[in-house]
């Protein structure tokens, strides 16, 4: 799908703070304000904005201690795959999860108050899903960077 400037500047716009109003997005890209309110629902219709959303402080909300799960299943049939993406999108400790090619078939983001709270995950959520053969977590020292701005 090809850009021109404008859409490219606005979606970075957007990216950085999506409660921008359409005047201060029409003031930044020199448009007018239903110039702007067009080329957003464009974007929105063709699927390239899926939505807004507020960033919460992790420190704030008591969900500090971050850490990633290598998940391998016991093997790799459709029931299984299947059944474990449905299961792990269920968990809401799970912020993001990756099927992955190399030693482990998913990669696992995971947010919780602590380590007490993420052995319960593991002994209470994770763990109990069907047909995982074994499991590897690192735990994060220092967020070193995080951002949710995809360049354009």
């Amino acid at each position: 799908m090809g850009f021109d400037t404008i859409d490219k500047k606005l979606i970075q716009l957007l990216q950085t703070d999506s409660k921008l109003t359409n005047k201060a997005l029409a003031n930044a890209l020199n448009l007018s304000v239903t110039a702007v309110y067009e080329r957003i629902k464009k974007l929105e219709n063709q699927g390239v904005i899926n939505g807004y959303v507020a960033l919460v402080n992790k420190e704030k909300v008591d969900k500090t201690f971050l850490a990633y799960c290598h998940v391998k299943l016991e093997k790799h049939s459709q029931d299984y795959v299947m059944k474990f993406e449905k299961d792990v999108a269920n968990l809401s400790e799970v912020m993001e999860c990756y099927h992955l090619s190399g030693d482990y078939d998913y990669l696992l983001k995971v947010v919780v108050k602590d380590m007490v709270a993420f052995r319960e995950f593991m002994v209470n959520k994770l763990t109990t899903i069907n047909h995982i053969g074994s499991t590897h977590s690192m735990f994060v020292i220092n967020e070193v960077k995080h951002s949710t701005v995809i360049p354009v």
